[in-house]
């Protein structure tokens, strides 16, 4: 009962940060959070902050993983809701939020053990959608190029151009863009001959590293 209770208060609390997409913040409301952190940090899986993860990573803030989903979807009536890549399961929560709201989620995950672990945690409660790729984020997943939408749950230094190749025109890809000290979330949706770019907020990422772990 305690934690349906700080489910509740944590989606008032987007609500009250500007989240308004009903089927995101239903996401929020139904996916347990507490799974996708360590035990000793269950305790604290609802409340509207990041919280560390194994191998040195971080499961998102809640507000950031909304705000991220929400943006993704804001041009929904250019593109389908049919694939959408991911950089970086990391934990896989993102992942799960994605896969209620896509028809298949791709994603890449450099670090196998967290990989495998998110997979566990998505098949223990029947989420079927998504395919896994253990992998280097910054190549992306060519060979299922064009996606309606990419996101990066990573700090890139520079526009990822690689990744903007694999969208569909009209998509959005939405990445932290910066170095580690000074990183701004952007909206980028990709024109027929470029791309157009928003800046959103600062936000806090791990960098976005190449190869595998």
């Amino acid at each position: 009962m305690i934690m349906e209770a700080e489910r509740t208060n944590l989606i008032e609390a987007l609500r009250d940060q500007g989240i308004k997409n009903q089927e995101v913040l239903d996401c929020i409301a139904k996916i347990p959070r507490h799974l996708y952190v360590n035990e000793s940090y269950r305790h604290r899986a609802y409340w509207n902050r990041p919280l560390p993860i194994d191998e040195g990573q971080t499961i998102s803030q809640p507000y950031i993983v909304a705000l991220m989903t929400e943006t993704l979807l804001s041009n929904f009536e250019r593109v389908s809701n049919k694939k959408v890549l991911e950089i970086g399961t990391g934990s896989g929560y993102q992942t799960a939020v994605l896969a209620r709201l896509y028809e298949k989620v791709y994603t890449v995950e450099r670090i196998h053990t967290l990989m495998d672990q998110a997979r566990r945690v998505n098949q223990s409660f029947d989420i079927e959608n998504i395919i896994y790729n253990n992998a280097d984020g910054w190549l992306g997943w060519p060979e299922e190029a064009p996606f309606d939408g990419i996101i990066v749950t990573a700090t890139c230094g520079t526009v990822p151009n690689l990744l903007i190749d694999q969208l569909k025109v009209g998509a959005n890809l939405i990445a932290p863009i910066g170095p580690k000290s000074s990183q701004i979330l952007y909206r980028i949706n990709k024109t027929e001959n470029s791309y157009n770019q928003e800046a959103l907020c600062a936000v806090s990422f791990v960098p976005m590293l190449e190869g595998l772990s």
